[in-house]
């Protein structure tokens, strides 16, 4: 699926949901307050999400981290009218930059004119990216010496019983969502490759994984 169509896609999708979408995740979409407050950027620092959706992560980010400069992009417009809305109101419009982007191919430099970025984080989106390694490569390869990549999505869910774990994966499906069950050995690869440190958790569930990728 190319760019142009994956973004009529999600636009067709959240073109109603986006005015529920907080509303309705906020209980299942765990970890996400943990993700934020794990990401310390130094003062000043440059952190940027990919796939941002309404901007719920980006705006508690911002009032978590008052000196952070704050960058978000996604491939939907529909979503980033939602961000921008909700960045106004939240009175962040001037510290959370908004931009169009295919987390598989985005360019920090091109998109924000960054070299590179302290903490870039992927909260609940790779489980809705076809080619989500991709992303993965795209974020480790725009961080600044010192940076991190944060990500929490949906576990393997293997210890859930099978009661709950089929119709909740039946749920996810409807909404084009699957849990990435290769994403822990995908990510020791990248850290491999790249000489980063990983961190790996999941829930005693497996519902939720929590990974942070980073220098030194």
């Amino acid at each position: 699926m190319n760019a142009l169509s994956s973004a009529a896609q999600m636009d067709r999708q959240y073109r109603f949901q986006r005015h529920v979408y907080d509303a309705t995740r906020t209980r299942y979409l765990l970890w996400r307050r943990r993700l934020i407050a794990d990401l310390h950027p130094p003062r000043g620092g440059c952190v940027v999400e990919v796939a941002c959706g309404t901007g719920w992560n980006l705006l508690r980010t911002a009032r978590s981290y008052p000196t952070a400069r704050l960058y978000g992009f996604d491939i939907s417009r529909a979503m980033l009218t939602t961000a921008a809305s909700a960045t106004k109101r939240g009175g962040f419009a001037d510290r959370i930059i908004l931009a169009e982007g295919d987390a598989t191919t985005f360019d920090l430099a091109a998109m924000f004119e960054l070299p590179a970025a302290d903490r870039i984080f992927i909260s609940y989106a790779l489980s809705m990216i076809p080619d989500w390694p991709a992303v993965i490569d795209r974020a480790v390869a725009q961080l600044a010496p010192g940076g991190s990549v944060h990500i929490v999505d949906f576990g393997r869910m293997e210890k859930m019983p099978a009661l709950a774990r089929t119709p909740f994966r039946k749920f996810l499906s409807h909404y084009n969502v699957t849990p990435r069950l290769e994403l822990e050995s995908v990510l020791r690869d990248v850290a491999a490759r790249n000489t980063l440190r990983l961190t790996f958790e999941e829930m005693p569930s497996g519902y939720s994984a929590y990974a942070v990728l980073k220098h030194g």
